[in-house]
């Protein structure tokens, strides 16, 4: 990579997208800094990831020798394990401890190497990871599960809420609620755990939520809640409630529930399911899909063309129609994030990655090169500001580099959008968030990729189509207008 931050955010991505650990490997002193805001991003969203970082040699530890900083301490906040591999003999027995702890404890890893002990030889055994790992199917006895049953049996307006703690359980959350007519509410980054065409999907709760979903939720007298964290953005209020997470420390994070069910949720919705009594209730499903359609017509009617700059909703629309059913798509934060969560509806397959917690800007470019890498047969998507993109722009060079045919689509509104519309809330003057660009697409192409610059709507449905067929990194360039709503 060029930067070491982008190491760091591709390695907690990859561990976002497939459970495994990833490594990332820096110099001493300033490149092990620059890892921190990746570090931290995985720390916040639980990404298993390995950090390896040089240190000054053994004997100049101390006294302030050239690059040397207390690394020991600085990675202590960030990690999960935290060691300095003083000697060679150490040197399995302190990786295969890191791997197991960032695996187990969903979280970082680090381990600082002296220059000294880099330049020894080291002949023991690899440590195999087989038999090394718990068993994670963690599930309750079987009178909480009927308690959680009696529950949701009493219950006439359920809700499920389903966060990124429910990913890979689509089928089993859909069994759930056709069987007691619950409507299906994901959190921001719970986006994609099933088809949102699926009539029970009524969008995402917080505040890139739908108005279905906070309706539901409002006059709901129970919701499940699976896999969330319960994020202030989120907004899950109180209510009765049924709580389902791998953290114990997660149940009732904010407030007490009915019951909160410790395990993982592989096992417990499907024993949930064939626990509760079925109930069909043809006139909440015509609530639910009625709701529904709604908000779909109200984001279809902000999805005008005919304005200039390019809408953001116009520009979801186009980018919802033609990415492919089983696309990944790397969201950084900013405007075109919110403009994403509230207007984009994943179907089929597609798999979504953000920096949640931290929502860090930056964090789309390197997701988006951790995806290819981790699914070379599948259409990746960056879906970026202006701002973020350019804060890591110089390892579009590193895509370049080793063909990763990642779509990079820059919402250009020559704003720091995000910011400015928070400066608005708090009625603040706007200030300083006004951005001198360069023109990207031009950038695309002297970096040895393919650049499409895009300036008003007529052209970009043809552009965004020309994009995802070509074989190579492509910039596609898109101005659009920084104001939310006209």
């Amino acid at each position: 990579m060029r930067h070491e931050q982008t190491a760091a955010f591709m390695a907690s991505a990859y561990g976002k997208l497939t459970g495994h650990i990833a490594a990332c490997l820096t110099v001493a002193g300033p490149g092990a800094t620059n890892l921190a805001t990746g570090l931290h991003d995985a720390k916040l969203d639980h990404s298993p990831v390995l950090a390896l970082t040089g240190l000054v040699k053994r004997q100049l530890i101390g006294p302030g020798s050239f690059q040397e900083i207390d690394q020991y301490s600085f990675f202590e906040p960030i990690c999960v394990f935290n060691k300095i591999l003083m000697s060679e003999d150490q040197t399995t027995t302190l990786t295969t401890l890191a791997i197991k702890h960032a695996l187990v404890e969903r979280g970082v890893s680090h381990i600082s190497v002296p220059n000294d002990i880099q330049k020894l030889p080291c002949d023991a055994a690899i440590l195999p990871m087989e038999g090394r790992i718990a068993n994670r199917n963690i599930t309750q006895c079987e009178s909480i599960i009927r308690k959680a049953a009696a529950v949701i049996d009493k219950s006439e307006r359920p809700v499920i809420i389903a966060g990124f703690g429910a990913m890979g359980q689509g089928n089993s959350l859909l069994r759930l609620a056709q069987k007691i007519t619950a409507p299906i509410v994901t959190t921001f980054k719970g986006k994609g755990v099933i088809d949102e065409d699926n009539d029970l999907y009524v969008g995402s709760h917080g505040t890139i939520g739908s108005t279905a979903a906070a309706r539901l939720v409002r006059e709901s007298d129970l919701l499940i809640v699976i896999g969330s964290s319960f994020s202030d953005m989120t907004q899950i209020p109180a209510k009765n409630m049924i709580q389902i997470d791998i953290d114990s420390m997660m149940i009732a994070k904010n407030y007490p529930v009915d019951v909160g069910l410790w395990g993982n949720s592989a096992e417990l919705l499907p024993q949930i399911t064939d626990a509760v009594n079925g109930k069909r209730n043809e006139k909440r499903l015509v609530e639910i899909i009625k709701l529904k359609k709604e908000w779909i017509d109200l984001l279809m009617q902000e999805a005008d063309p005919s304005q200039t700059p390019i809408r953001p909703q116009y520009i979801i629309k186009v980018l919802n129609d033609k990415i492919s059913s089983d696309a990944i798509i790397s969201l950084d934060t900013g405007d075109n994030g919110w403009w994403f969560g509230r207007n984009f509806w994943m179907k089929g397959t597609q798999k979504m990655i953000m920096s949640g917690y931290l929502a860090s800007m930056g964090a789309g470019l390197p997701g988006a090169m951790a995806a290819q890498l981790a699914y070379s047969d599948k259409q990746v998507v960056c879906i970026t500001g202006d701002g973020g993109f350019s804060m890591v722009m110089g390892d579009f060079l590193t895509a370049v580099k080793y063909d990763l045919p990642i779509k990079i689509f820059i919402f250009n509104n020559k704003q720091l959008g995000m910011i400015m519309q928070e400066q608005k809330v708090e009625k603040y003057p706007n200030w300083q968030t006004e951005l001198y660009n360069c023109d990207f697409a031009e950038y695309a192409q002297i970096s040895g990729g393919i650049g499409i610059k895009v300036t008003n709507a007529r052209e970009l449905e043809g552009a965004v189509e020309k994009a995802l067929l070509i074989p190579e990194p492509v910039i596609v360039d898109i101005d659009t207008d920084p104001r939310r709503f006209v």
